[in-house]
């Protein structure tokens, strides 16, 4: 079982000039739906595409072209909240946000405001060794992504690209119940890998399929506690919105940052303002993009175009019979099933594809042997190479002979490292390969005695030393392996060399 011990969040206090004060954070992620279409066409989402070479009619707001909802954009927003244990609305709504901007060919994004389709749930954020703070999601609504608009192609002309326009999006929303920048990245972190184990979202935040806002406030110690017992948000400090984060190590640094500039205004007896703002990393400071709006400012309203979404109680519960093991499952099983550690549990299902290889590598086979040759041998090769465990040259069924050929002693410790350089480089059946090359270890104690006496014989000085220091015959066990290239069974020739030098 995982034994996890919940502990309240712990504050990140930062000591101003004058007094101490705690942070508070919520965020909004906006996750790209893992999906071949757009929300409300069928136009490809595929990425790297030539510009404005995936928009359909609708996209570009052609008049006369209306909506049509994407099922499986539904069906994986579903798989997402049943993921965070979330309350399922069978009944949710689509509202037009109103605003304009040059890569929204509408002039209005359909989103959810009033009725989303996922409620309450939480994520589980791990913050070291059995230590976990429960992270409260307030909502996951579904929504459309804008275009992009590009500042840099020409020094007087800016121009759009309308691909990303209409693809569709869950943005997942957090309670203020963050506490500090490093909870804050842990909290990503693992919303990230809950929705790749899902298939809903691949995580990328390189190509923006992943981006955060972040709203820090900052506080006097005890004003948390009780905006927590009155629910009343004006305990926490006015809020700014940092836009648009996809680095968990800028995310961070713009939390820090922005945590000490509202403290320096505060204490220099200034008011923060509610606003959005970008965080830059080259200077690694806030600045100010516009002033935050509020719902009203966007003139939400029903769209007119989509009728309310109503979902059957039967569907949602097929999607949740085909729900996939999640990371703090598979992390418990493999602490029970293989008796791993708690940190070797958590670096083997980091990542979907390093979890499936080891449970087929470690299945029927000893468990933490299993962990550490995928951790040390093949992680430690893949690192070095640059290579994604999907590209490894070594696969599942190839480390777990090489396991099994180790289990057995055909081979020793030595000669299962050559085995895996063979493998990597030239691939193979590792029982062939270890056939044909001649590879099986010895394990005839004659002719291991027979190198053992001619290596003690030879070296008489060295023997007289041993007696004195029995730590000293260890020389001799290397040299015998030496002697029989590695083929030796290391225990055979250990209790021969210490059985004749009478130690």
């Amino acid at each position: 079982m995982l034994d996890l011990t919940f502990q309240p969040p712990k504050p990140k206090v930062i000591a101003g000039a004058k007094a101490d004060w705690e942070l508070v954070i919520g965020m909004e992620i906006h996750a790209q739906v893992a999906s071949n279409a757009k929300l409300f066409s069928g136009a490809s989402t595929a990425f790297g595409s030539e510009p404005n070479s995936n928009v359909a009619f609708v996209d570009a707001a052609m008049p006369g072209m209306l909506p049509v909802i994407n099922d499986f954009c539904v069906e994986q927003a579903v798989r997402t909240g049943l993921g965070l244990k979330a309350q399922i609305n069978l009944m949710s709504a689509f509202d037009r946000k109103n605003y304009f901007y040059p890569d929204l060919p509408q002039g209005y994004q359909i989103s959810q405001l009033y009725h989303p389709i996922v409620g309450m749930g939480e994520v589980l954020v791990e913050m070291g060794p059995g230590v976990a703070r429960l992270v409260r999601v307030e909502r996951i609504h579904l929504e459309q992504d804008a275009g992009k608009s590009i500042h840099d192609m020409d020094p007087s002309l800016s121009f759009v690209d309308f691909n990303r326009t209409g693809v569709a999006l869950m943005e997942i929303v957090s309670r203020p119940d963050i506490r500090g920048p490093e909870e804050a990245a842990a909290y990503v972190a693992k919303l990230r890998q809950i929705l790749r184990y899902l298939g809903t979202c691949d995580g990328n935040m390189q190509n923006g399929n992943l981006r955060a806002d972040v709203n820090v406030s900052v506080c006097r110690p005890g004003q948390y506690e009780k905006y927590q017992a009155t629910q009343d948000f004006s305990h926490l400090g006015t809020r700014c919105e940092i836009k648009n984060m996809n680095s968990m190590r800028f995310i961070q640094q713009a939390i820090d940052y922005e945590a000490r500039r509202q403290i320096a205004i505060l204490e220099d007896g200034g008011s923060v303002v509610q606003e959005t703002r970008l965080y830059d990393p080259d200077k690694g400071e806030t600045r100010s993009m516009r002033s935050k709006e509020e719902a009203h400012d966007y003139r939400y309203f029903p769209c007119p175009d989509l009728l309310p979404l109503e979902l059957e109680q039967a569907w949602v519960d097929d999607i949740a019979a085909r729900m996939p093991e999640l990371p703090d499952a598979k992390k418990a099983r493999f602490m029970g099933d293989y008796g791993l550690t708690d940190y070797d549990a958590s670096v083997l299902t980091a990542e979907l594809d390093a979890a499936d290889y080891f449970d087929a590598v470690a299945h029927g086979r000893d468990g933490k042997q299993a962990a550490n040759w995928v951790i040390n041998e093949l992680f430690g090769r893949l690192n070095k190479e640059g290579l994604a465990i999907a590209d490894s040259p070594v696969s599942a069924a190839q480390l777990g002979g090489l396991l099994d050929l180790l289990g057995n002693q055909t081979i020793s410790g030595k000669i299962a490292k050559d085995l895996f350089e063979i493998l990597w480089t030239e691939g193979g059946d590792p029982a062939q390969i270890v056939e044909s090359r001649g590879m099986k270890q010895v394990t005839d104690t004659g002719a291991i005695e027979a190198a053992v006496d001619e290596i003690i014989a030879a070296n008489p000085a060295q023997v007289d030393k041993a007696k004195q220091n029995p730590k000293l015959a260890g020389w001799f066990v290397g040299q015998v392996m030496k002697a029989t290239g590695g083929k030796a069974n290391p225990a055979a020739v250990n209790d021969l060399v210490m059985r004749k030098l009478g130690l």
